[in-house]
């Protein structure tokens, strides 16, 4: 228990003050992060839905590929095509909030002339299935992207408005219990100090 004397309550105000602060610049934070988090989010949800949609059209082009050419010709092709991607990740920050970046190097999506077979002797659903499937990656990594970078915000959001929380609810109203308490006790020990003066007086006079 705090010791109730003026000098306790000074600092305690002086605390109380310093909380509130704390309090505001966290809830100024919170409010930051939320809307870099809104504004992150919105190409995350149209990428996915990207990626659903041409997957069921690339699906279904493969299909009816594989209805023409076959399956053994669509899998050597797919043997021919292969290649290595190039990726970079980075360390990135916003607002004090790590996250990864993923950097692609080079077009993923590629023309049918850079597929190293000859497109003129397939049908135009193989090319279709094939471009659709490289847009899924492409998109996919941008996702991924995405979902580092919101993630990172999701867990700082909890974090600040944990101790927001925390600071509102238990330190802030625990202080002003305790200043109260000390006001009210040096309150009454001043009036006790005055009463008995008073009476000291009132006997020197008579």
């Amino acid at each position: 228990m705090i010791h109730p004397t003026r000098t306790n309550l000074l600092m305690l105000k002086g605390k109380t003050a310093s909380v509130a602060g704390s309090i505001a610049i966290l809830k100024a934070r919170r409010q930051a992060l939320i809307r870099e988090f809104l504004t992150a989010i919105a190409p995350f949800l149209d990428s996915r839905d990207a990626i659903r949609r041409d997957y069921r059209l690339g699906l279904t082009e493969l299909h009816l590929s594989q209805g023409h050419e076959g399956r053994e010709v669509i899998e050597s092709l797919a043997a021919i095509g292969e290649r290595e991607i190039g990726v970079d990740i980075q360390q990135k920050n916003v607002m004090g909030v790590r996250y990864r970046d993923l950097t692609v190097h080079g077009e993923l999506v590629r023309t049918p002339e850079e597929r190293s077979y000859d497109f003129a002797a397939t049908t135009a659903h193989l090319e279709e299935s094939y471009f659709l499937f490289e847009r899924i990656v492409e998109a996919m990594l941008e996702v991924a992207t995405f979902e580092s970078k919101l993630k990172k915000l999701g867990e700082e959001i909890q974090k600040v408005t944990r101790r927001s929380r925390v600071l509102e609810e238990r330190v802030l109203p625990k202080l002003n219990r305790q200043i109260r308490s000390i006001a009210q006790y040096i309150g009454e020990r001043e009036r006790e100090a005055y009463f008995r003066l008073k009476r000291f007086k009132d006997r020197r006079e008579q």
